[in-house]
């Protein structure tokens, strides 16, 4: 590294310090030795490569770093401290004092001082951030020599050294750590001893023989701890298996190519890109973009408090040939499960907002549209889009999985056994599927005959698929995949017009299947909506959801019928039993907000407060910063949204593309009751089609109990992109 070689190896990325040959420093490859004064590529063995790293893991590099912060702030120094294959930085406090050393060492090792040592900082300060130099490529400016630039998939680091000396020592101090940290080198290192992780049953024995307990049964209770405890041991192993299986398969995911174009993909929710396919140009050491680079050279915002990163995309270089795990931060999502290919699918950024509406829109009197309607075929008056919100039924239906984890969580539990956990938080995911009710005062968009919505949230490990399957009467047939279960179900609506409201009862059954064969189903409870003509319209629900399993447990809950006076009229209760009718626990709380359980009795009190010991299942989430006057959750309002390339892949019989509904999302309020009308008389030929002997081409009907069932097919002809067969549904038509 310290030679003065001024050439650089044809083809390969190698560091010089002879700026007029190389402006650029990009390196993938280990770093030369000093003295060698032609470094080459070859790797080094094994046992060279272990010394290395033993080497490099024992010092610890810091000094003081200039960062750009902004035009506003300009230059600010921070401390930066590189250990581990891992650059961190933090803000230097005002009262520290610098000075200049090395060689000082700090507990794990030797600590190596670049430029000014700012005592305490390093020890004092919360790091602003951090950055993963496996992840990471390095390059010197061209037209600074104290400058140089650090790139990650998150961010980049505009730095600044005091001497040309500095920048040249932090070069080679980061190559040679990004170099031994690599994926390889965790491969080595990352393995599951089952003798790190121990018990000893000591102190218990002693308790239970101060309380006279008998050998016999302390033996019983070493035996069951034990037990637990090995079961533990267990799950810890298997989990680590899996990071290790989703973690290896990456090596094979991201191969580089020759012209330097790899697959991208994410292991985390953290957004690194929206596209399938990249280009790394902006991290190679070819000169052609250096000029444009410069160009724009700390014009950068970069946020001091921004959250660190601990999770990113990853190449691989020639020395990464052996099967390679990667060390994870706080969470990985495992998108594996939904692809067929074994392809980890790009994290998608999804919206916050709706649209800015194009148009004002005019409020609509129910009197005048009744009024009009007189002497009319009802079954030919179009309500205007002024009632209905920017979402179909079968979204609405998605809309129900908006807390689709509490079913990730009852999969795990059901794994280690405890069954009572699981029904409680399945009851729990029954009853969040209204929380988004509050509030919403438009109806959603009646869908076509044959229209689907499809939902792919690898994020949240579920994948979606609806379908309208009948016209008369209306039918609506679901299934959803999710980690370790199925979920599937149809929803027929009857309703019953009271004057100053309207009831609806779902008439269906929703059923929950675990990997292990545990099979949930129940009901939904019926829905009010009052004050259709006067007051202020809002939604109620009540009466009595049925859960029931196939193996231990079955629940209860009851939705309170509100009342004038009644101070809680969204009171959930219910309660667990077993297969002898026993109570094994209770449940309590509002399905607007939370539920909870308990092992109390919840039919006597009103909320979770009046319990000790109650613990919490679920919550619902916060409210959307810009739910519009439609008051949308965060959730909803992504569910409608045509995110880059999905248009291209979808059916024509998708609810993103009805042009209605679309034009109402836009605020196009003329558009959208324009196109409402036309869809609706195309509506009416549904009838025709259904007599005519149409069916659906997802879902078929089971002959014994007439419900629908998912019958395969739509996502693998969505991955080939061939929909022959399914018509334009919201096309152009002739009326006969």
């Amino acid at each position: 590294m310290r030679g003065g070689g001024s050439g650089r190896g044809h083809g390969n990325d190698q560091y010089s310090h002879n700026h007029h040959h190389s402006s650029l420093c990009c390196l993938s490859a280990a770093p030369p030795l000093a003295g060698d004064a032609t470094p080459t590529l070859t790797p080094e063995p094994e046992a060279a490569a272990a010394s290395i790293a033993s080497t490099v893991s024992t010092v610890v590099v810091e000094g003081v770093l200039h960062k750009w912060t902004n035009y506003g702030r300009g230059w600010r120094e921070r401390w930066f401290s590189l250990r581990d294959g891992v650059l961190s930085y933090s803000k230097i406090r005002a009262n520290a004092g610098a000075k200049t050393g090395a060689g000082a060492t700090d507990g794990d090792g030797e600590v190596r001082v670049i430029g000014s040592r700012v005592e305490g900082a390093r020890r004092t300060e919360k790091p602003a951030g951090v950055v993963f130099l496996k992840v990471s490529a390095f390059r010197e400016s061209k037209s600074d020599d104290r400058r140089f630039y650090i790139f990650s998939p998150t961010k980049t680091l505009h730095l600044k050294t005091n001497s040309k000396v500095d920048r040249v020592a932090w070069i080679e101090a980061l190559i040679l750590a990004r170099s031994v940290y690599s994926l390889g080198s965790l491969s080595g290192r990352a393995t599951f001893v089952q003798s790190d992780v121990s018990i000893s049953t000591a102190r218990l024995r002693d308790r239970m023989h101060q309380e006279g307990l008998n050998e016999s049964l302390i033996q019983d209770c070493e035996q069951i701890v034990l037990s637990e405890f090995s079961s533990y041991r267990k799950q810890l192993k298997c989990r680590y298996e899996d990071y290790l299986s989703l973690f290896g398969s990456c090596r094979h995911n991201f191969e580089e190519g020759k012209d330097g174009s790899i697959t991208q993909g994410t292991l985390t929710r953290n957004d690194f890109s929206s596209s399938r396919h990249g280009n790394f140009s902006e991290y190679s050491t070819t000169e052609s973009d250096e000029h444009e680079f410069e160009k724009h050279d700390g014009g950068e915002l970069i946020c001091e408090d921004e959250s660190a990163f601990f999770d990113s995309i990853d190449y691989f270089t020639e020395s990464d040939n052996r099967s390679s795990t990667m060390l994870s931060g706080k969470e990985v999502v495992d998108s594996q499960t939904h692809d067929s290919s074994n392809n980890i699918q790009a994290q998608i950024r999804r919206r916050s907002r709706l649209p800015d509406p194009i148009e004002k829109e005019k409020g609509i009197s129910l009197w005048s549209i009744i009024k009009d309607s007189v002497g009319k075929d009802l079954t030919r008056v179009c309500l205007p889009v002024y009632f209905n919100e920017p979402l179909s039924s079968l979204q609405k239906c998605f809309e129900d999985l908006e807390y689709s984890y509490l079913l990730d969580q009852a999969y795990q539990h059901g794994k280690v056994g405890d069954s009572l956990m699981r029904i409680l938080k399945v009851a729990a995911f029954a009853a969040s599927g209204y929380a988004s009710s509050v509030a919403r005062p438009c109806k959603p968009f009646n869908p076509l005959l044959g229209e689907t919505y499809e939902a792919d949230y690898p994020d949240r490990g579920i994948r979606f698929f609806a379908e309208k399957v009948s016209h008369h009467p209306m039918l609506i047939a679901c299934h959803c995949e999710g980690k370790g279960w199925k979920f599937w179900g149809d929803s027929n609506l009857k309703s019953k017009f009271w004057g100053q409201s309207i009831q609806v009862e779902p008439v269906g059954i929703l059923t929950l299947e675990f990997e292990d064969g545990e099979i949930f189903q129940w009901n939904k409870v019926t829905t009010t909506i009052h004050n259709l003509i006067l007051g202020k319209l809002y939604c109620s629900h009540h009466g009595t959801m049925h859960i029931k399993g196939n193996r231990q447990y079955s629940c209860k809950l009851k939705f309170k019928e509100p009342s004038l006076l009644d101070r809680n009229p969204h009171l959930v209760q219910g309660f667990v039993e077993d297969n002898n009718g026993n109570k094994a626990s209770f449940l309590i709380g509002m399905w607007d907000e939370s539920i909870y359980c308990s092992n109390s009795d919840t039919s006597k009190v009103k909320s979770a407060d009046q319990l000790k010991g109650a613990s919490l299942l679920w919550e619902k989430n916060k409210p959307a910063p810009n739910p519009t006057r439609y008051n949308l959750s965060s959730f909803a309002i992504t569910l409608n949204e045509l995110t880059p390339g999905l248009q291209e892949k979808l059916p024509p019989t998708d609810s993103r593309l009805r042009p209605d509904q679309r034009h109402l999302e836009n605020g196009e309020y003329e558009k959208a009751n324009a196109e409402k009308l036309r869809l609706e008389r195309r509506q009416r030929m549904s009838t025709k089609l259904q007599d005519n002997g149409w069916k659906s081409r997802w879902f078929e009907q089971d002959t014994e109990d007439g419900t629908y069932c998912y019958k395969g097919g739509y996502w693998e002809t969505r991955e080939r992109g061939f929909w022959d067969g399914c018509l334009d549904i919201f096309g152009e038509f002739v009326e006969t």
